[in-house]
């Protein structure tokens, strides 16, 4: 898997980025692998602040507001269902405010790391596919997050 990181928000010190690249490369590809999907796929990753992600949320959701995580999936599916193939292997990019994964953390009582890791496989798992919006999906795309999580070691409080 290859993953391609833009660090655009400045907050993250230069010796903070090793560890989390090493966390976020290995969320990534086992989002990749429990989804049964080819360990050659390609991601990229923008680490950005509220106000970038604003700014993209307004212009492909339409959504005046900032959020945690945009994907951006770059391939068009085979067939419908979650699990079908693509037909290259780069995925797409992943955006996360930064500041969201903060503040998230602070709220759910646990580290800006776990967040930050599982907002990059929630966007994973939008990249290839699935999603939220019907209870069934949620369940489903909800229940993968969590396999991934504990496969990481990561798994959430219980206020979360």
């Amino acid at each position: 898997m290859i993953l391609d990181i833009a660090w655009e928000e400045e907050s993250i010190l230069p010796e903070q980025r090793e560890s989390l690249v090493a966390m976020l490369n290995q969320a990534i590809e086992e989002g990749i692998r429990i989804s049964n999907r080819s360990d050659e796929a390609e991601v990229s990753l923008m680490l950005v602040d509220d106000q970038r992600i604003h700014a993209l949320n307004l212009e492909y959701r339409g959504v005046d507001r900032p959020t945690d995580v945009l994907s951006f999936a770059l391939q068009e599916e085979m067939e419908e269902e979650p699990n079908s193939e693509f037909e290259d292997e780069m995925l797409g990019d992943i955006v996360i405010s930064v500041p969201r994964a903060r503040a998230q953390a602070v709220e759910y009582g646990h580290s800006f790391e776990r967040e930050l890791v599982y907002l990059a496989v929630h966007g994973t798992l939008h990249l290839l596919g699935y999603d939220h919006e019907e209870e069934a999906d949620k369940q489903e795309m909800r229940q993968k997050e969590e396999d991934v999580m504990t496969l990481l070691k990561l798994k959430r409080n219980d206020c979360y």
